[in-house]
């Protein structure tokens, strides 16, 4: 897509958490690295997905780019504007385009507030509209995400976790945002419900021309609700490309590894599919390893090189925009075909 519809540009994003110790001088003995150096644009209407292992770092990404937390360092762009180092003031009327889906709708929601005062909290807050006015597009956006007006005086406790889910994107819409971040917004609720959350995201989506980061670890779910996909490893993208591209011909080993532990509804073609299965731990942020952050677990590790050399994230994919931060990416082994199936075997290649 062309420059003139970039809504959200990332570049080299970093946030680390300071590790102190000591009862009354406390020093700095570390940092968690929890966001190392992450680059991402995002176009207006297209939804990103972002998966990843627990703890890689996707949420505290996100909460970085609504700037609900401060970047350590990096630069974020929204329409062109670089609202890393805005104050409070200044990103008062940037919060108007930018709103969340939190994970857990049995949290987000305030249990001592009735309904009504949570979804059109937004409009008070930036003082839009008169109380009657209010009253009248909180019961619209409730009819828009399939409750009922009526719902307007109850209290959160009265719902079921779909429902309280759908006042969470009420919320979200309340003011006519541009962008929505919904982190794990599905991943609390039964299958059924999943399906009907996401089908009404991409019935907002288009009514509203909306733009989506979509955070999940189900890589079915990414796969139905996203344009374009990035993984994420203990900080780092490792992966960026299109949904066709990076479920049809992944590149990174680590991507690989969570595509080939997808559940396939055929049982025939799942037993003649080879899982792979990665060993040891995921490392700690506070020390990650050197070089390729994936080489400890990386069935095609090379010593000298991955442990040596930190990999960009490259054109990689036969089409474009499709990224990978690896040596050896997949299909593009330097090596013999007996080492290419002794130590990285292929996604979905039967034994």
């Amino acid at each position: 897509m062309s420059s003139t519809s970039e809504l959200l540009r990332v570049e080299g994003l970093e946030k680390y958490f300071p590790v102190r110790r000591g009862l009354i001088f406390q020093r700095e003995v570390g940092s968690v690295k929890a966001v190392d150096g992450v680059d991402f644009v995002l176009n207006a209407g297209e939804t990103l997905g972002v998966v990843g292992e627990s703890g890689c770092g996707k949420s505290t990404m996100a909460r970085c780019v609504a700037r609900l937390l401060q970047p350590t360092a990096g630069k974020i762009f929204f329409e062109g504007r670089d609202i890393t180092h805005l104050d409070r003031t200044a990103m008062r009327p940037i919060r108007r385009e930018m709103m969340m889906v939190f994970q857990d709708p049995y949290a987000s929601l305030n249990p001592r507030k009735r309904v009504g005062f949570i979804v059109g909290e937004p409009l008070e807050v930036h003082r839009i509209g008169t109380n009657a006015e209010r009253k009248r597009r909180v019961q619209e956006l409730l009819e828009i995400v399939g409750l009922s007006p009526e719902h307007y005086n109850r209290f959160p406790h009265e719902f079921s976790g779909g429902q309280r889910q759908r006042i969470g994107i009420a919320r979200a819409l309340a003011i006519n945002p541009k962008l929505i971040i919904c982190d794990e917004p599905v991943s609390a609720l039964d299958v059924s419900v999943q399906a009907q959350i996401l089908n009404l995201l991409k019935d907002l989506q288009e009514e509203f021309n909306l733009t989506y980061v979509f955070i999940a670890h189900d890589l079915n779910v990414v796969r139905h609700i996203s344009d374009r996909v990035m993984v994420m490893y203990l900080g780092r993208a490792v992966e960026v490309g299109t949904r066709n591209d990076l479920f049809r011909e992944p590149k990174h080993p680590y991507t690989g590894a969570l595509l080939s532990a997808v559940p396939i509804a055929e049982p025939a073609l799942g037993r003649s599919r080879r899982q792979i299965v990665l060993e040891g731990d995921v490392p700690s942020p506070l020390n990650p390893p050197e070089a390729c952050r994936f080489h400890p677990r990386c069935p095609r590790f090379v010593p000298g090189k991955c442990d040596v050399d930190s990999p960009a994230l490259l054109q990689m994919g036969s089409n474009e925009g499709h990224l990978a931060s690896c040596h050896f990416p997949l299909e593009r082994w330097p090596m013999s075909d007996d080492e290419i199936r002794q130590h990285a075997p292929m996604v979905g290649a039967p034994d």
